[in-house]
């Protein structure tokens, strides 16, 4: 079938209009059990304050976290638990993250709307859908096919316009869309690769843990000259960064 360019430019407010009510529609869904994830998130925010340096949320990272639908990037088999306030299997030996860990690695980029976000592992999804609540572009690499077609299909369909894909090695970043305001990396290498931070723009952020069995959330800042400044913002887990 094919269409004129009037014929097309008459149909894309209808596509992005679907897109819209469809993200909708699933936001509507869990809103309770979401804002019950959310008020767990503040209360663990305030608890680990002296160790992250974060006090509080910042309105709009509260806002992304209680609007994306979680539920929607978990396997159908645990969905029941998407708003409980820890990590989920979603196959491939990977798991989403615990969502106080999202919000608190989120917090940490300090993203303004217009900033360019890469996020090196995207697993389910989950991340960058928060992430496209807060940037203008999103950018995320996953290196297991099945999971970054799958996060792909997901984002898409729930109308994540502004986040594109990619199958590959994040340790290597993605040059041809570099610089880039902040990165975060979802999983753990066994220390910062030379390559996002060569892709990050000057005065902005990198959000990593780094280590082995238990790794220490760090956030690096790029300064004006290119030197480095970080400081550890706690401990987590995370499972290892895989590589080609």
């Amino acid at each position: 079938m094919s269409f004129s360019p009037s014929t097309l430019l008459r149909a894309l407010p209808v596509m992005f209009a679907t897109a819209a009510l469809v993200t909708a529609a699933a936001s509507k869904e869990f809103t309770e059990e979401r804002q019950r994830m959310v008020a767990e998130i503040e209360a663990m925010i305030a608890e680990t304050a002296g160790q992250t340096g974060v006090v509080r949320l910042d309105a709009r990272v509260e806002a992304a976290m209680a609007s994306v639908p979680r539920h929607e990037f978990v396997p159908r088999e645990y969905r029941s638990f998407a708003y409980r306030n820890g990590p989920l299997p979603i196959g491939n030996d990977q798991t989403m993250s615990q969502p106080y860990v999202v919000a608190l690695m989120t917090e940490l980029l300090q993203l303004k709307p217009t900033d360019k976000v890469l996020e090196i592992g995207t697993g389910s999804g989950y991340q960058a859908a928060v992430l496209s609540a807060l940037a203008g572009e999103v950018y995320t690499i996953e290196i297991v096919p099945a999971l970054g077609e799958a996060a792909r299909a997901t984002l898409q369909r729930l109308g994540y316009a502004n986040v594109s894909t990619r199958i590959g090695d994040g340790y290597q970043g993605w040059p041809e869309r570099s610089p880039f305001d902040a990165i975060i990396v979802t999983a753990a290498p066994d220390h910062v690769p030379p390559a996002l931070v060569a892709q990050l723009k000057p005065g902005g952020r990198l959000v990593i843990p780094v280590g082995s069995l238990w790794q220490e959330l760090m956030v690096l800042t790029k300064n004006l000259d290119g030197s480095t400044t970080t400081r550890i913002a706690g401990a987590v887990r995370f499972v290892p960064l895989v590589r080609e």
